[in-house]
């Protein structure tokens, strides 16, 4: 009995002991913490998305104290948060628009055409290591969803015709699909853009109608068209000035294979982001 005892005594003397110990090493090690770090963590919608650009959301909140990051990086947060992000953190903010991800191909399964029947992994990476994919056009949307599977939003879905659709009241511009897609097919414009090319395809004339119908020929009928003088050509496909474009789509009735697309979109007050000021 006296044993039992006398070992009592000892794990009880050696606990506070380490007890003792463990109490100065907290005070030694202690880091203190910015109250205001939990405060903007609390406000970030937790998706840990990576679209500000780190690891997580806790990340995020830490480069806004101790940083300086503008609290406008986290795509998921709407005006209303940032602007209480920045009173905390005692700036002023001026006012952005959102972007969101477009899909830059219309050929689908109805107007692209086919080298073979792909019967592989539903992945848009592993396609492409067989004959660069299965799809006539080296350019085209694979429509293997990788984008879809990316999006921590739900904003991505598979169309119908094997081309993926986006419920832009969904996306917030995280980019995560833009990364994902190794065509470079979803990208990111700003909610207000007027008109969009749908073609990813640089080529020209017959070698693009060879393998979709509705691609970009290159012809420059949209650049000559244009009374805004907003649409140029870059590595063979055109690229449009939002700022200068006054949406009269006259390039949309003058593409002789419709590769031009009308993007018809009121901006909400809920589409403007609150920005940090420069």
């Amino acid at each position: 009995m006296s044993s039992i005892i006398t070992a009592c005594l000892i794990m009880a003397i050696l606990g506070l002991i380490l007890s003792f110990f463990l109490g100065i090493a907290a005070k030694v090690f202690y880091v203190e913490t910015d109250p205001r770090i939990e405060q903007i963590l609390d406000m970030l919608p937790g998706a840990n998305c990576g679209g500000c650009g780190y690891a997580g959301c806790s990340d995020y909140a830490e480069a806004i104290v101790k940083k300086n990051e503008k609290p406008n990086k986290c795509v998921g947060c709407g005006a209303d948060v940032i602007e209480k992000i920045c009173a905390i953190i005692g700036t002023k903010a001026t006012i952005e628009e959102r972007k969101v991800a477009r899909i830059r191909c219309a050929g689908d399964n109805t107007k692209a055409k086919f080298e073979f029947k792909y019967i592989g992994a539903k992945d848009c990476h592993a396609a492409m290591l067989l004959n660069g994919g299965n799809k006539a056009c080296k350019y085209g949307c694979l429509g293997l969803g990788s984008c879809i599977r990316a999006c921590p939003f739900g904003a991505l879905s598979m169309g119908e015709n094997g081309i993926p659709v986006v419920d832009e009241d969904l996306c917030t511009g995280c980019g995560n699909c833009v990364k994902a897609c190794p065509r470079d097919i979803p990208q990111l414009y700003p909610v207000s853009q007027k008109v969009l090319p749908l073609c990813n395809n640089p080529l020209k004339g017959k070698v693009v109608k060879q393998v979709c119908s509705v691609g970009c020929i290159g012809c420059n009928l949209c650049v000559k068209k244009c009374p805004e003088k907003a649409i140029k050509m870059v590595n063979g496909l055109p690229v449009i000035d939002n700022n200068k474009c006054t949406g009269c789509f006259e390039c949309v009735k003058r593409c002789p294979t419709g590769a031009m697309s009308k993007l018809i979109k009121e901006v909400k007050e809920e589409d403007k982001v609150e920005a940090n000021a420069a």
